[in-house]
């Protein structure tokens, strides 16, 4: 069991976390609230000599995930088109269109496509850390995103020739 303390301990690593997911400090913190209310309301089914930063962790992902895939049902802020869109504005009229293209390529990934590559790619996790957040092994990391970019690649392909 643990206590109020033990997750304070916790808190700066699960803002850095919070924030490499959402890349807002704002929804940063409120993610990492939800996190702690959600981890004293289910301390009891937290195991002895279990990490409490995976565990935590755990919980942060998952909520996020689900909220990322709600809000990409109804086209929010989340949606990868709109992102890079903002990021091309500046951008040459070729370099509109080539995101632009991708963005419609990433929508037609598997989930679980999409989600390695945005935690690799676009937030910069490492291989360790999506693997943690994921609850899987670091070689299925590398064997999901080599498919997710070779996925991608074909879908890219006739759009290049």
């Amino acid at each position: 069991m643990f206590n109020n303390q033990d997750l304070t301990i916790e808190m700066p690593g699960l803002r850095n976390f919070a924030r490499r997911l959402t890349k807002n400090h704002h929804e940063a913190d409120d993610l990492l609230q939800y996190t702690l209310l959600r981890a004293m309301e289910k301390k009891h089914l937290f195991q002895e000599n279990t990490d409490l930063f995976k565990w935590t962790s755990k919980i942060m992902y998952n909520h996020f995930a689900s909220d990322y895939r709600r809000k990409v049902k109804y086209e929010t802020k989340y949606d990868p088109e709109s992102y890079l869109e903002n990021e091309s504005i500046d951008a040459p009229q070729e370099k509109q269109i080539e995101l632009s293209s991708v963005s419609e390529a990433m929508k037609k990934l598997s989930f679980t496509h999409q989600e390695i590559l945005v935690m690799i790619c676009v937030q910069g996790m490492s291989y360790q850390e999506v693997a943690d957040c994921l609850d899987i092994a670091v070689g299925t990391v590398r064997s999901r995103l080599s498919r997710a970019r070779e996925h991608l690649q074909e879908l890219l392909d006739p759009i290049v020739d």
